[in-house]
């Protein structure tokens, strides 16, 4: 499914989310059971790029999170994706540095990336990221880039909201989504991009 087609269903699953969360704040567990349904599987996809192989049991750590504080949360399904996504980052980065996983270099993020990219790249990423070869290659992107096309393209979130979870300014978030969805373009049309073995954000090489 394209990047478009994609938008468009987690925008009609918001308003359906946010209804479930509504219901799930009052205590019926099937509401919370919907609610999960939906956004799990954004937030597994932005998990396996941040923790790869682990991201399973950092899920599982960031629902028992989000079940005990959700009397807390105030808003609307866009609000709840973002929410769930930032606690979803906190347990993430609490588990690298449990692994004691340096961060990883960010020497790739050279003027290189300001090269102009053509439409055609940018598309045949935006159309590529929901499959597994995707993932991997999101993790050989600058750690602010990948965060940003995780967040934009994997989770459904727009740009103020990914830059809450991020800590940044919108625009910074924005230009990172966008130098990555080039460098994406390129990497998709290499020849041999899978003959690496994926890693995560926190790896060094």
């Amino acid at each position: 499914m394209g990047q478009g087609g994609e938008s468009r269903r987690v925008q009609a699953y918001d308003g359906e989310l946010g209804a479930a969360v509504a219901r799930a704040q009052e205590g019926d567990e099937a509401a919370f059971a919907v609610a999960y349904r939906i956004v799990q599987p954004g937030l597994l996809g932005y998990l396996r790029g941040l923790v790869g192989n682990d991201a399973e049991d950092v899920a599982s750590d960031a629902w028992l999170e989000i079940a005990r504080d959700l009397g807390r949360f105030k808003g609307d399904g866009a609000g709840f994706r973002g929410w769930t996504a930032t606690i979803a980052r906190h347990r993430a980065l609490d588990h690298l540095r449990r692994q004691k996983v340096r961060p990883r270099a960010t020497a790739l993020e050279t003027d290189m990336l300001d090269l102009p990219g053509t439409q055609s790249t940018y598309d045949q990423a935006m159309e590529a990221l929901s499959t597994e070869q995707a993932l991997e290659l999101v993790s050989r992107l600058p750690r602010d880039q990948a965060e940003a096309v995780l967040l934009r393209v994997v989770v459904g979130l727009d740009g103020p909201a990914a830059a809450r979870v991020l800590g940044k300014r919108p625009g910074a978030v924005r230009t990172a989504a966008h130098r990555g969805l080039k460098r994406l373009g390129r990497l998709i049309g290499a020849e041999g991009v899978t003959d690496e073995s994926p890693r995560t954000l926190g790896e060094s090489r």
